[in-house]
């Protein structure tokens, strides 16, 4: 073959090999173009946590994770032997502030003054009972576990044992001097306050129950039986499985005028299926979510948007953590 021919094959072999680049050039930049972007997101539902207004330890629990619950449902109960000692306390009181109120209407006796004299106790027996729970909590508050209202809520109930003793004191006072009308009257009173101070234990008392408050799936249940829980603090987490959206994390280059109200299309992959989905809000993601571009190839910073939306007709089984890509059903 000569210098000439063989010159002549090398350029038909480049211009070949050139013209097989270009065309897969070409058909990439089609089908990035032709490409649809997909966006992908999760269904996420409505929770509530269940924390009791009182510390205690754990009796029972009687849901697991995964239970269904009804509104009404009992989920734990707890174990508080200070409300209890506190319940009795009150009881007594109580008891003893009517017989107090009986005594002054019949007129005092010996036994009467006698029960005076104990009424005097019971009450300073509850008023060293409020005074330690007050000191507690005062401990506690200074370490950062109780708020200043419950601490509080202790001092006021303290002072109020107080107030009670002192209001013992006058009725034992009152039996051994005889009971005027008017006396007869405040010892009415109080038999009425001692009374309604036991339906503030018993109204702390139904905490130890915790019921449920909606309808949901339990999905996490936090301590064990036996297991100390703090005020406040949560027991177990309700799932509201008819409160169900999607959250989807949108770069703002993405939402191509996206407003509240659009209805897209969302596949799931679990269900092979794809839903109707209404956006129901577009919420800015802040700065930490915002994706940084090279400014040196032309582009700009691009801030997320986190849009939700909800299925526009009932889909029975989504459940939480499920994907949902936006897009298309990808190949």
């Amino acid at each position: 073959m000569s210098a000439k021919s063989q010159h002549q094959h090398i350029l038909l072999v480049a211009a070949g090999i050139t013209l097989v680049v270009v065309l897969v050039g070409v058909i990439g930049m089609l089908a990035l173009r032709s490409e649809e972007p997909t966006i992908q997101g999760e269904v996420e539902v409505s929770e509530y946590r269940v924390s009791s207004k009182l510390p205690g330890r754990i009796l029972e629990l009687r849901v697991k994770e995964g239970d269904y619950v009804h509104k009404g449902d009992t989920l734990a109960i707890l174990e508080v032997p200070e409300v209890d000692a506190q319940k009795k306390v009150a009881q007594a009181t109580g008891e003893a502030t009517q017989a107090m109120s009986d005594l002054a209407d019949a007129g005092a006796r010996k036994e009467q003054i006698q029960a005076a004299y104990q009424l005097v106790q019971q009450a300073k027996a509850a008023n060293e009972i409020a005074q330690k729970t007050y000191h507690r909590l005062q401990n506690l508050y200074n370490e950062g576990v109780v708020s200043g209202q419950k601490r509080d809520e202790a001092f006021a109930a303290y002072k109020a044992t107080e107030a009670q003793v002192l209001a013992a004191e006058s009725q034992y006072q009152m039996a051994k001097n005889g009971a005027r009308m008017q006396e007869r009257r405040m010892a009415q009173k109080q038999a009425q306050a001692a009374a309604e101070a036991v339906e503030v234990v018993n109204s702390l008392l139904r905490e130890t129950v915790q019921i449920s408050q909606t309808d949901g799936e339990v999905s996490e249940v936090y301590p064990r039986i036996g297991e100390l829980v703090g005020l406040g603090s949560p027991i177990m987490s309700i799932a509201q499985m008819d409160d169900v959206w999607g959250s989807f994390n949108v770069r703002e280059d993405q939402l191509q005028g996206m407003k509240v109200g659009d209805v897209m299309e969302a596949y799931c992959p679990a269900f092979n299926k794809t839903l109707q989905m209404k956006v129901c809000s577009i919420k800015d993601q802040g700065s930490y979510a915002v994706w940084k571009a090279t400014k040196a190839n032309g582009q700009y910073d691009v801030k997320t948007f986190e849009v939700k939306a909800r299925p526009v007709a009932p889909f029975d089984g989504l459940r939480p953590g499920m994907s949902l890509i936006v897009g298309g059903k990808p190949k």
